[in-house]
C-alpha cells in the first residue's frame, strides 16, 4: 500500500477521519498504512517498527472504528496494556483525540495515584481501558474490574513490559479475559521472549515488521562526543549554551543523577527540571506539560521517560549516560525525529562506556559518528582545532581551543530564582567555557 494514500483510503469511519484531519495528519505512516487495514479485519496482529513512527494510531484508530460498529455498552470492550504511567496517559489522550466525535468513552488506570479516583471514573462505564499491568491486576483481585465483555486486547511496548517483569501479570489478565477476542501486539523487537508470549495468547497472528526494528528513524542524526566522566556536566552546559538549544531532553541512568545534573545546569543559568519515578505522579505530569509548553528548556530524565513521551518538535536528545540495555538507546532517541520531523541525538561517551557503545552500534547495525566539541562564536559553530577526547588531567586548566589562553568560565545575566546566574535569552559564550579544566564541582 502506498504511503501517499490518505487516511480515508484505509477504510476508517468518517468521524475518525475528521478527527485525524483536525489533528493535522493527512497521510498514514508506513506502519499505520499496513497495520490499520489488517486490524480492521479482526485478525490477531503482531507489529514491529521503529520507535516514533506512529504505532499508537495503528491500534487506537481500528479499535475506535470497530467499537463504533458495535452496540453501545458500559462494559470494557477494549483493553490496552502498557508498561508505564506516562505511556498510559499518552495512549489515553490518543483515544480521546481520535474518538472525540464518537460516543466511545476511555479511561486510564495506573499506579502511583489514588485508586479511588480511578474507580469513580470506571463506575460511570468505559468502552476502552488503558492500564499498566500491576494496577489492573490489583483492581481485578479486588473485584473492581471484570473483563467478561472484552473483545480486543492490545499489548503495547510488549518487550518493555517483559523487561520490567510483567509476564506473570499479563498471564493473569489474559486468564480473566474471554477466549474469543482480537489480540494486537506491538513491540520494538520480535525477540525470542516476545515470540513465546505471542504463542501463548495469540491465534495465528499476522506479522508486520518494517525495516530494522532496532534502529531509530532515518530522520534522526546520531553522533557522540568522547569525553571523561568528570567533564560531562560542564560539556553538557557548554553545548546547550553555545548551541542556544531551547528544548532538550537529557537522559541519565539514575534518579540521583537526574537531580544532580538538573541542579548543575541550573547553576549555569540553564532552566532545567528533573523527572523520575521518585517524583509524584502529579508532579511528573505537570513537569512534562510545562516542558511541552516551553516553560523551561531542559528536561533531565531517567529511562522511565524513554517510553511514552510524545513531544511535538523535540529537536534534540542527549544521552548524558549511555543506557545499560542497548534497546533503551533506540527508545531514548526515538523521542526526537517523530512523525517525519528531523531530530538529533548526541551521546557523551566516557572510556568506561565503550562496551555499551559497541553494543548499541551492533544493535542498530551502524556506527555512530564521532564529533569533536564545536567552538561557538556569536551563536555560530566554528570548527574545533583539537579532536582528541577530553583528558583525565585534574587540577590543571586546559587552554582555550581558539586562543590558546587558559579557558575562563564566563557567567553573566540575571539571577534565577534559586540565586544562580542565568544567561540572557539569545546569547551564547564567545569563548569556550572551562569544559576541559578537569576541576571538580561541588558535590
Amino acid at each position: 500500500m502506498s504511503n501517499n494514500l490518505p487516511f480515508s483510503a484505509l477504510g476508517l469511519d468518517e468521524l475518525l477521519i475528521q478527527a485525524v484531519n483536525e489533528a493535522g495528519y493527512q497521510n498514514p505512516t508506513p506502519i499505520q498504512a499496513k497495520a490499520i487495514p489488517m486490524a480492521l479485519t479482526g485478525r490477531d496482529l503482531m507489529a514491529s517498527a521503529q520507535t516514533g513512527t506512529g504505532k499508537t494510531a495503528s491500534f487506537t484508530l481500528p479499535i475506535l472504528h470497530r467499537l463504533a460498529q458495535m452496540r453501545a455498552s458500559k462494559a470494557i470492550r477494549a483493553l490496552v496494556l502498557v508498561p508505564t504511567r506516562e505511556l498510559a496517559i499518552q495512549v489515553d489522550n490518543s483515544f480521546q483525540t481520535y474518538g472525540k466525535h464518537t460516543a466511545i468513552k476511555t479511561a486510564a488506570v495506573y499506579g502511583g495515584v489514588d485508586i479511588d479516583d480511578q474507580l469513580q471514573v470506571l463506575k460511570a462505564g468505559v468502552d476502552v481501558l488503558v492500564a499498566t499491568p500491576g494496577r489492573l491486576v490489583d483492581m481485578i483481585n479486588r473485584k473492581h474490574i471484570q473483563l467478561d465483555s472484552l473483545r480486543i486486547l492490545v499489548l503495547d511496548e510488549a518487550d518493555r513490559m517483559l523487561d520490567l517483569g510483567f509476564r506473570d501479570d499479563i498471564q493473569r489478565i489474559v486468564q480473566n479475559a474471554p477466549t474469543k477476542r482480537q489480540n494486537l501486539l506491538f513491540s520494538a523487537t520480535f525477540s525470542k521472549d516476545i515470540k513465546q508470549l505471542a504463542h501463548d495468547f495469540m491465534r495465528h497472528p499476522v506479522k508486520i515488521e518494517l525495516e530494522n526494528p532496532n534502529s531509530a528513524a532515518n530522520t534522526v542524526s546520531q553522533s557522540f562526543y568522547p569525553v571523561d566522566q568528570q567533564d560531562k556536566p560542564e560539556i553538557l552546559s557548554y553545548l546547550i549554551h553555545g548551541g542556544r538549544w531551547q528544548k532538550v531532553l537529557v537522559f541519565v541512568r539514575t534518579k540521583k543523577a537526574a537531580n544532580k545534573v538538573a541542579e548543575l545546569l541550573a547553576e549555569d543559568g540553564i532552566n532545567a527540571q528533573a523527572i523520575h519515578s521518585d517524583k509524584s505522579q502529579y508532579l511528573r505530569i505537570r513537569t512534562l506539560e510545562d516542558f511541552k509548553d516551553n516553560y523551561f528548556d531542559v528536561l533531565v530524565a531517567t529511562d522511565v521517560a524513554a517510553r511514552g513521551l510524545d513531544i511535538e518538535q523535540l529537536p534534540l536528545v542527549i544521552n548524558y549516560d549511555l543506557p545499560k540495555v542497548p534497546q533503551d538507546y533506540v527508545h531514548r532517541i526515538g523521542r526526537t525525529g517523530r512523525a517525519g520531523q528531523k531530530g538529533r541525538a548526541i551521546s557523551l561517551v566516557n572510556p568506561e562506556e565503550k562496551k555499551l557503545l559497541a553494543g548499541i552500534q551492533q544493535l542498530i547495525k551502524k556506527p555512530l559518528e564521532i564529533e569533536p566539541l564545536p567552538y561557538f562564536e556569536d551563536g555560530e559553530v566554528r570548527p574545533a582545532e583539537i579532536e582528541e577526547p577530553v583528558s583525565k588531567t585534574r587540577n590543571k586548566r586546559k587552554p582555550d581551543l581558539k586562543t590558546g589562553k587558559p579557558a575562563i568560565k564566563q557567567r553573566s545575566g540575571n539571577k534565577s530564582r534559586n540565586g544562580s546566574t542565568r544567561k540572557p535569552s539569545g546569547t551564547a559564550p564567545k569563548k569556550r567555557p572551562a569544559v576541559f579544566s578537569g576541576k571538580k564541582r561541588k558535590s
